[in-house]
């Protein structure tokens, strides 16, 4: 099967399976979805869920965010892991915003990048699910996926993002991006699919007998 065979086969599987695909971070407007998006790291989608509640409780726009001292943001969110360094992102982020671009999240994905603790992949989904642009957000995740899935032979998140958004127009990306979480949470797990288990894997790669073996991002 060739590349672009693959492509469109996974295409085809995931919209059966996730037609319409739901954000899975609650959250009300593009601001909360960024504090939402940057708690998640190294943290999984429910326990954040569980946590924003109560850090929106205390203040759920930049301005009362800023009235917060790293301490109370850090109290609510310590759950989510790394509660200091996020709480001090959090904070700095929204005097950023509060300051500088009148309470309101810019939909500029060069300026989101050079908010703290916002890197590309944070800033792309910002930018993909709150203001519909497209966009490929790529992460750990997503790069194991594509890799065993053949469609990148990317030894990190960059190139991978590159050769996803070559394989798929732009209207495709900000779907498909959703799309390959869900099926990778349900089918294509590391533990529960090694490259030769699950559906998309046995169909693209019918021969594989062994576990692939991934390139680190």
């Amino acid at each position: 099967m060739l590349k672009t065979e693959r492509a469109e086969f996974i295409r085809l599987k995931l919209d059966k399976h996730y037609p319409d695909p739901p954000i899975p971070l609650s959250h009300k407007d593009p601001y909360t979805l960024l504090v939402a998006v940057l708690l998640s790291a190294q943290c999984t989608d429910e326990r954040v869920n569980k946590v924003t509640p109560g850090l929106f409780a205390l203040a759920d726009n930049p301005a009362d965010m800023s009235k917060l001292s790293v301490e109370q943001i850090d109290n609510a969110v310590r759950s989510c892991g790394l509660s200091p360094r996020k709480a001090q992102s959090i904070l700095g982020l929204s005097k950023i915003i509060d300051a500088s671009f009148q309470g309101k999240v810019p939909p500029d994905m060069q300026v989101l990048e050079t908010f703290p603790g916002v890197g590309h992949k944070t800033a792309s989904v910002v930018m993909s699910q709150a203001f519909g642009v497209p966009s490929f957000p790529v992460d750990t995740h997503i790069h194991r996926l594509a890799q065993r899935w053949g469609l990148t032979s990317g030894k990190n998140v960059k190139q991978t993002e590159a050769d996803l958004k070559k394989l798929y127009p732009p209207e495709l990306w900000n779907k498909l991006h959703l799309q390959i979480i869900y099926y990778g949470r349900e089918f294509c797990s590391a533990r529960s699919c090694d490259g030769t288990v699950c559906e998309i894997c046995r169909t693209c790669y019918p021969n594989r007998k062994n576990p692939f073996q991934h390139q680190k991002a």
